[in-house]
């Protein structure tokens, strides 16, 4: 079909308006509700990835949508298939992710009557999105669609929601049939009324139709902050003694990933990275803490906080000290003062405001006092880690694990982050190679995200090693997956801690309570699961095992098939009092 040709039905227009805007996946779970976009995307060369489970679709969408700063597309059939979605939608709600979710819908004529899968999906999704469409005529899907892919990525990127009812994306004369059929040819006054009724129904869904339509990707801007925010934060920067960065997922965007490294390296401040942020400056910048950050904190006298509100992960910003000066840069209004008004607010792109306050600063201060201090204690803390490395036991030392993991991956791995205790260790541990190369679930701490997250990962860096780092517990939610990795040739390396439990809450739930109800699982052989979907399976129980055994995965996902390890673990006390309020 021509960009200016009559759409044969629905579906086309939004595939239509998917491919102007750039979109080379869908993400999806079949459903008669939205088949026609399915069979017109692909028409198009869009690429159609079917998953086992509609949240793991959404999770994908939302990995992708991260990797590349543009939406991740997933669409899912309407009533139990959008309900499926809820926890993926918050979840990006939260991360701040733009995704764009494609619900069907039951026909228009019969919402409201009980018609298969009809539920009130309005208010079902509308806490969890910033933008909602439902769609009343096929002329208006495609503009729907242009309009909530650049709204997604708005101000505060996040996800969006267009229902698109089954009955606008088949064709015209079958849905004129399907009416008609409906309707019946009964002579009796409601039989003509019903007729009558149906048919001026269908003239308004189809009003317009028949014109050409063609789709347009409308201009998304980035909210910049202003240039007498910048001013501001250059002068307290100036004056610092102790200043300290802590630097978020919101001010890593693909496209502009190495000019934000670029700025923090010439800023010359030492920074911690969190979220998505995790390996923005490579394996090794000297910038770079990874230890004692709340410490940190309290020491320093200018804290700038780049795309990080003061939630949970920062305390609740109790442990800046109330005489430092406190620069907020974010899009969000809300996030820079959640907890604790800033000194100085930079409402906009945290990227871009570290760029910009790069290039008012000049050459970097000189703090290497400060940043020797900071170094010292991480030297200090990493030669604990090491201590607690060489601990034996039965089968596997979880941090003697994630340092052989650290030395396997190839430079061009990325890793996927699902689960608690064993997850949280990798935190520590792994070096994330460059920018936007580690995924977890971000503020909602939602578990269930990893084989989501590692499709949609596979899917726009295929030339990456993709490492899936699961707890046993959270494994279970989407271990059914493997089905989805095996059929679409994606070489994911999962590496299951298994050490039987839900061992995060089990550790204080049994300090505190005495009891370890509901955190006990078995030593289950998720190597054998994945070997009945087709993929392969490793199995490690001793530490001798440990560097063979990783090495066999990277070999079998070299050559195309994903594959399992599933390793044995010590329990081990290196994440005491882990819980978070």
């Amino acid at each position: 079909m021509a960009d200016a040709d009559i759409p044969a039905h629905g579906g086309e227009r939004v595939a239509a308006a998917l491919a102007a805007r750039g979109v080379r996946c869908i993400f999806t779970l079949c459903g008669g509700h939205i088949s026609p976009i399915l069979v017109a995307a692909k028409r198009r060369g869009i690429r159609i990835v079917d998953t086992r489970d509609e949240v793991t679709a959404v999770f994908a969408a939302d990995a992708v949508a991260r990797l590349t700063g543009t939406p991740g597309v997933a669409a899912v059939t309407a009533g139990p298939g959008l309900t499926n979605t809820i926890s993926a939608l918050k979840n990006a709600q939260l991360a701040q992710s733009p995704v764009l979710l494609l619900g069907g819908g039951a026909p228009t004529a019969l919402q409201g009557r009980g018609a298969l899968q009809d539920i009130d999906q309005e208010s079902l999704v509308a806490p969890h999105v910033k933008f909602l469409k439902q769609v009343r005529r096929v002329a208006d899907l495609g503009p729907a669609v242009e309009e909530a892919l650049a709204v997604a990525q708005e101000g505060v990127p996040g996800p969006v929601f267009v229902e698109c009812p089954v009955d606008l994306l088949y064709d015209e004369k079958l849905i004129r049939g399907w009416y008609a059929d409906a309707a019946g040819k009964g002579t009796s006054l409601p039989d003509r009324l019903l007729r009558w009724y149906l048919g001026r129904h269908a003239n308004r869904m189809f009003a317009g139709s028949g014109r050409p339509y063609a789709p347009a990707a409308r201009a998304v801007a980035v909210p910049e902050a202003g240039e007498a925010a910048v001013a501001r934060a250059a002068a307290a920067l100036r004056r610092a003694q102790q200043p300290l960065l802590v630097l978020g997922s919101q001010a890593l965007v693909a496209a502009e990933a190495p000019s934000v490294a670029a700025a923090v390296q010439r800023l010359g401040i030492p920074v911690y990275l969190s979220g998505m942020a995790r390996g923005a400056l490579g394996r090794d910048a000297a910038l770079q803490m990874r230890h004692a950050r709340r410490k940190a904190l309290r020491e320093a006298d200018v804290v700038l906080l780049a795309g990080v509100p003061c939630d949970f992960r920062l305390d609740y910003g109790k442990h800046i000290r109330r005489s430092a000066t406190l620069i907020a840069a974010n899009r969000s209004r809300k996030d820079a003062r959640l907890n604790r008004k800033p000194t100085i607010e930079a409402i906009g792109d945290a990227g871009r405001f570290l760029v910009a306050l790069a290039g008012r600063m000049g050459d970097a201060a000189q703090h290497g006092e400060w940043i020797g201090s900071l170094a010292a204690r991480d030297a200090e803390r990493e030669h604990e880690i090491d201590a607690q490395a060489r601990a034996a036991g039965e089968h596997v030392n979880p941090v003697a694990f994630f340092r052989a993991l650290d030395q396997a991956a190839g430079d061009n791995a990325i890793f996927v982050a699902d689960g608690g205790d064993f997850v949280g260790t990798a935190s520590y541990i792994l070096r994330p190679r460059g920018p936007l190369t580690w995924l977890d679930p971000g503020a909602f701490g939602t578990l269930g995200v990893g084989a989501g997250f590692a499709l949609g990962a596979a899917v726009v860096r295929p030339e990456s090693e993709v490492w899936l780092i699961w707890g046993d517990g959270a494994c279970g939610y989407g271990l059914a997956e493997f089905d989805t990795f095996v059929r679409h040739g994606i070489p994911v390396i999962a590496v299951v801690g298994n050490d039987a439990g839900w061992t995060q809450i089990a550790r204080e739930q049994v300090k505190m309570l005495g009891d370890d109800v509901g955190t006990v699982l078995a030593r289950s052989a998720y190597h054998e699961v994945v070997q009945g979907f087709g993929a392969a399976g490793v199995e490690i129980r001793r530490a001798a095992d440990v560097a063979a055994g990783l090495a066999e995965a990277r070999r079998i996902a070299a050559s195309g098939r994903p594959v399992l390890v599933n390793v044995w673990l010590d329990k081990t006390e290196f994440r005491e009092g882990s819980i978070s309020m």
